[in-house]
């Protein structure tokens, strides 16, 4: 009984350390409790057995925000998503073929797009194919299949086989993770593959990341940090999150403060 007691005690105060530091390393914390780094593995194996972080090599992060269906991501922090939208425009230029991944962020950024903006559009989400549909100057290309209800998008069979063919100059990727160790990430297998496909297939890649994506992680990883060449971040992005990046070597863009 002694010892459960004790266990919980430290898997609660490793959450603790999770949410304010943003991440643990392991041979930090076998130091901390004075107990081996195996039994510390093996606290966060259970961790995030439970969903309560994501293990990552030498420690955890916490789990990326999210998992809900897109129709649901659509109505939380509208005005935010507004203004990353506003800076992720200067990179979409007339002429480009543009990939538009699932996601809400990305959902806005189709929305903001102006009607005279002259470029091919190709996307796998029903929602951002309908805000493009308004766009007189935009040749829309959809790419179909099953619809994942969760991602809001086509990411099975058909979907991977039809992308295969595109070679887009930019690819404006959604991801529930950012961090520069985990990478960039998503919470479903297939979704994450479909991704990969894309990125692979594209000239440049764009992310832009809500501040509660920044130093997180979800099960599946879509590409190392160093893969995306432009992240775009809020105006009020913390300078210890968003200086690692930079320090990679990938273009950091803030984004106006957003209007309430």
């Amino acid at each position: 009984m002694q010892a459960d007691l004790l266990l919980r005690q430290r898997q609660a105060l490793i959450q603790d350390r999770l949410r304010l530091s943003g991440r643990v390393l392991a041979i930090d914390l076998a130091q901390e409790f004075n107990v081996s780094e195996d039994t510390i593995r093996r606290d966060l194996r259970e961790l995030a057995a439970a969903g309560l972080c994501e293990r990552v090599y030498g420690g955890a992060l916490p789990v990326a925000p999210g998992g809900t269906t897109l129709t649901r991501r659509i109505t939380e922090a509208p005005e935010r998503k507004a203004a990353l939208a506003a800076a992720a425009l200067s990179f979409i230029k007339p002429g480009m073929t543009v990939f538009f991944d699932a996601g809400s962020t990305n959902l806005a950024i189709a929305r903001a797009l102006p009607a005279e903006h002259e470029l091919t559009a190709v996307t796998n989400t029903p929602l951002i194919a309908a805000a493009l549909m308004e766009k007189p100057d935009v040749n829309l290309i959809l790419i179909g299949g099953k619809i994942d209800r969760q991602v809001g998008a086509a990411i099975g069979a058909k979907a991977q086989r039809d992308v295969e063919v595109l070679r887009p100059d930019l690819c404006i990727l959604g991801a529930c993770g950012v961090d520069i160790d985990a990478g960039l990430t998503a919470f479903e297998y297939e979704d994450a593959e479909f991704k990969r496909l894309v990125v692979r297939n594209s000239a440049s890649v764009l992310a832009a990341a809500t501040n509660d994506k920044l130093g997180t992680s979800a099960p599946h990883k879509v590409i190392a940090a160093r893969e995306c060449a432009t992240l775009v971040v809020e105006h009020d992005a913390a300078a210890s999150a968003t200086r690692i990046f930079v320090e990679a070597g990938i273009a950091v863009v803030h984004a106006r403060e957003a209007r309430t």
